[in-house]
């Protein structure tokens, strides 16, 4: 085990002191996981075949995505650009983050993503206000995502574990996360405070390659086939070490979801033996700390891929953020739940 613990620390430190492996982020999530695979003794046929073909799917979701964005990246980029003309820009960037909120679990968390980076685009803040926006909506459309069975991994694994009907989740969390996709968008209307106006005379920027579009979608193949990896791997761990933990503890270890796939924690984390409470606990704390790092969320790497956000410039926001969350969610866990 100490040798997981090991590769744990490399995945969750690497990435901020060496520009090489900032550069490289999926060749070296990729390496890791083949590292903690090796030690865990994992690699099987019929592992290695769903390794193989579990990525197939949301790369060709980003890849189609990223096509049709293309075909109408012009509309797209004057629709929003006219919206945020017509409203005033931090009840745009709020409604914004809301709607694709609340839309994730119906489009999928993937092409929630896709329309986030679009509009991101369109409006050309500076950096830093377009890396809160980013951050912040990531958040929104991770959580959200959750409510049915088609929004993310997370709870399609957590529905069908819990042998559970499809609208499960929502009866499960609506009630904390609906509140919460409206508190992400107050504090992005009080937090992001753009220093670039959006005209509609600004350039519209240029459309993508046909190959950066490839290139992305392999990135995406790599990245979750990587993730795959780690969350597989630790799983001995995981079950050695965390399934007795009580659930509020349980609720903060979950932070290494910020790292590790957090439907592959689901999947091993979760019992129907449980009791409702530490459902909630564990599914809140994994969907929560999934925001504060670029590999905790499927949304935080097709933006960060597309925008150019380094690991660095996305936790310098991203991690106050998501403990701050932590914390807010956890009074709730405590003291109304």
């Amino acid at each position: 085990m100490l040798g997981l613990v090991i590769v744990l620390l490399f995945v969750l430190f690497l990435p901020f002191i060496s520009k090489t492996v900032e550069r490289n982020l999926e060749l070296f999530l990729l390496s890791s996981g083949i590292v903690a695979g090796v030690i865990s003794g994992i690699f099987t046929p019929s592992f290695l075949s769903s390794l193989l073909t579990s990525p197939i799917q949301i790369t060709a979701a980003v890849f189609i995505a990223g096509l049709l964005f293309r075909l109408f990246q012009k509309q797209l980029d004057t629709t929003v650009k006219h919206l945020s003309k017509k409203i005033p820009l931090p009840l745009f960037l709020a409604m914004t983050i809301l709607l694709l909120g609340l839309l994730s679990s119906l489009i999928t968390a993937i092409i929630a993503a896709l329309l986030l980076v679009t509009i991101a685009k369109a409006l050309q803040m500076d950096r830093a206000s377009e890396i809160r926006f980013i951050v912040i909506a990531c958040f929104s459309i991770g959580m959200g995502a959750v409510l049915t069975p088609i929004g993310e991994p997370l709870s399609t694994i957590a529905t069908n574990k819990l042998n559970e009907e499809f609208f499960f989740l929502f009866k499960l969390l609506g009630s904390i996360i609906l509140p919460s996709l409206l508190l992400f968008g107050i504090l992005a209307a009080l937090i992001i405070r753009p220093r670039q106006k959006i005209t509609m005379n600004q350039q519209i920027h240029a459309k993508e390659s046909f190959r950066a579009i490839f290139l992305r979608s392999f990135k995406i193949y790599i990245f979750v086939m990587a993730l795959t990896l780690l969350g597989a791997s630790f799983e001995p761990f995981i079950e050695r070490y965390l399934l007795d933990v009580p659930p509020l503890f349980l609720y903060w270890i979950n932070i290494v979801s910020a790292i590790l796939d957090n439907a592959t924690l689901a999947a091993a984390e979760i019992s129907p033996q449980m009791d409702i409470q530490t459902i909630r606990a564990i599914l809140l704390g994994l969907l929560i700390s999934g925001g504060m790092l670029i590999p905790g969320n499927i949304p935080n790497i097709i933006a960060a891929n597309q925008l150019n956000i380094t690991s660095k410039e996305w936790a310098r926001f991203g991690l106050p953020f998501g403990l701050f969350m932590m914390g807010f969610f956890f009074i709730l866990i405590v003291f109304i739940t």
